[in-house]
């Protein structure tokens, strides 16, 4: 149970203390920056997810590749992919420098030596992962965003948290005194 019930810090009064003014500032700007500081933070985190995704995908190309190799059955199965899961295989593709190159990308399952497949490439001609459909770049970002805020906001709350506790020592500390001088031997000569 919390000692101290904030006020606005420029309210002043006879019992109000220095760190009962520090107190108050701190919860006002906490609660600003849990209002506003965490979802723009989250914001922010989504957007560069949405903003990367994007940009890889408009460097990424894609190629028609023959498969080289019989791809093994379930090793490397992606089940999350589409079109029934993809394994990884060796493939043989003509580069954009106009060279036959050969290297192991993620093909629809079910493939055969000789078939012809979709292989994506990233901007320097190597075989990457298919490229995150719309929906899920935005299913990424949303995800991230909504962590980033958490975080942020578990930050911003864990400090305020620290710093009542040590405004909570001072003050403390400070009542220590003042309860020492008032019964100070010299205090209770009169009576």
């Amino acid at each position: 149970m919390p000692l101290h019930k904030p006020h606005p810090p420029w309210r002043h009064g006879p019992m109000r203390r220095g760190t009962d003014v520090v107190q108050s500032w701190l919860t006002l700007v906490t609660g600003l920056l849990l209002v506003v500081g965490a979802p723009t933070v989250g914001v922010a985190a989504g957007q560069a997810v949405v903003e990367a995704a994007q940009q890889q995908r408009a460097e990424w190309h894609r190629v028609t590749a023959v498969v080289t190799r019989q791809p093994p059955g379930a090793v490397g199965f992606d089940a999350g992919s589409a079109g029934g899961g993809r394994v990884h295989a060796t493939v043989r593709w003509v580069a954009p420098d106009d060279r036959v190159r050969t290297g192991e990308a993620a093909v629809p399952s079910g493939v055969r030596v000789g078939d012809r497949t979709p292989v994506w490439l990233d901007r320097n001609g190597a075989p990457v992962r298919d490229p995150n459909s719309a929906a899920d770049t935005l299913a990424m970002g949303v995800a991230t965003g909504t962590v980033a805020a958490c975080g942020a906001g578990l930050v911003v709350f864990g400090a305020d948290r620290a710093a009542v506790r040590l405004l909570d020592r001072r003050r403390y500390a400070q009542w220590e005194r003042e309860w020492a001088e008032l019964d100070a031997p010299g205090r209770h000569h009169r009576q």
